[in-house]
């Protein structure tokens, strides 16, 4: 299966032929677009199955769940030493969560030799049970670090969708990393009209009575809705695109500089961002490489979300 993503010149987005909904918004205005400068970072998307439900999950994650398959080593070896040939500067995994796939343990052991790697998890029950394999990573020649999910400096808020007693279990695995040298920090929900310097005011209490470091960093991010939702947001057009005029502007938008590897039906696809896998107009088969010369059309609902907020799912 071949993608929609292709090269599209100015000249080429005027003629009838390419008028619809990928390069022109419902009311025929040219939508706005991010063209490739440089791969900084792969994502690998390690499989949709995660050992919580949460309702809110952007991959509509869940114990068994397998819309995206789970990764493996020979799944992912070649793009790895791919990237490495094209400048990368860094792999990065998410799900689901990726402890919960069996061979995880090697790619990130592959990967570490290559590349810094950087690791998404709700660092629950998988993480912890893995330690034991997370120790002698630490002398590969990259280092890895971790983000882990804790959404609220609230337990009984956070445990009402990630399940009862998940928040403890997140500061367990929280500190066994820190304690362990690994580099750690924090993803938490945004909420509307916050004050954000209290929330993580919040958070930092909550860590100091822990006994867990309170200098963690902090990525707080909007609602990305589930996969396949539409939530109105409003459409990108050309225009839109004058708010960030230069290359390095429009290095704003996650998919300038990176890519995902995502296995959907047993075959791996390279997608534009970690963000719109649920749409297949922005998988494409075929090398890594050639992945790289696309025109990114900002379609999905969620490009509002980067754009309006610049929520990089690689910071800090």
């Amino acid at each position: 299966m071949t993608s929609i993503l292709q090269p599209i010149t100015a000249t080429d987005l005027t003629a009838s032929r390419y008028r619809g909904a990928w390069t022109h918004t419902a009311q025929g205005e040219p939508r706005g677009y991010v063209d490739f400068q440089r791969l900084k970072e792969l994502w690998i998307h390690t499989g949709t199955a995660c050992n919580l439900a949460c309702p809110f999950c952007l991959e509509g994650s869940r114990p068994g769940d397998d819309r995206l398959n789970a990764m493996q080593l020979d799944d992912v070896r070649d793009y790895l030493n791919e990237a490495v040939e094209l400048g990368v500067e860094q792999f990065s995994f998410t799900g689901g969560e990726p402890f919960v796939i069996k061979r995880f343990i090697d790619i990130l052991t592959y990967a570490s030799q290559l590349r810094p790697c950087f690791v998404l998890t709700n660092a629950t029950d998988p993480l912890l049970r893995r330690t034991h394999q997370l120790l002698p990573l630490k002398d590969n020649p990259y280092p890895i670090r971790f983000r882990v999910s804790l959404d609220y400096p609230d337990a009984a808020r956070h445990d009402i969708d990630r399940g009862e007693g998940s928040f403890a279990k997140a500061l367990e695995g929280i500190r066994w990393l820190h304690d362990n040298g690994f580099d750690v920090s924090i993803a938490r929900q945004m909420t509307t009209d916050e004050d954000s310097a209290q929330v993580e005011a919040d958070f930092r209490e909550i860590f100091r009575r822990e006994g867990i470091s309170d200098d963690l960093a902090f990525t707080a991010f909007p609602d990305f809705g589930t996969p396949g939702e539409e939530d109105g947001s409003p459409e990108i057009t050309e225009g839109c695109m004058e708010k960030y005029p230069t290359d390095e502007s429009r290095a704003h938008f996650m998919c300038s500089y990176s890519r995902m590897l995502v296995k959907q039906n047993g075959q791996v696809r390279v997608y534009a961002c970690t963000l719109v896998d649920d749409d297949p107009d922005y998988g494409a088969s075929g090398s890594l490489r050639e992945s790289l010369d696309t025109r990114v059309m900002l379609r999905h609902h969620r490009c509002f979300s980067c754009y309006r907020f610049g929520a990089s799912c690689s910071a800090p």
